[in-house]
């Protein structure tokens, strides 16, 4: 499923129009979004929970050229499956 997919299937469940879905869509990225910048955990009670890691520098190689090379740290945005959600893709 891709956005487009997702803002339709909101829009149906929900009874909205496709452009109200979108807005709503977008405006719960850019809350989770901000968030997560603000290096906040978002907890979706029975969905996941979207976090932010800290990647530490490192070490890595070039593939082509075999040359080491240096990765600075970075965050990196996590989310991990609630129960509900885990659940819910292995229901039979």
């Amino acid at each position: 499923m891709n956005k487009g997919e997702l803002v339709a299937a909101v829009a149906d469940k929900v009874g909205l129009t496709r452009g109200q879905a979108g807005e709503a869509v977008d405006a719960a990225i850019e809350a989770i979004t901000g968030a997560l910048k603000k290096g906040d955990e978002v907890k979706i009670v029975g969905f996941g929970t979207f976090v932010v890691t800290n990647r530490a520098a490192g070490e890595a190689r070039n593939p082509r050229t075999g040359e080491k090379v240096t990765v600075p740290a970075s965050k990196t945005p996590k989310f991990r499956a609630g129960a509900g959600l885990k659940d819910a893709v292995n229901a039979k």
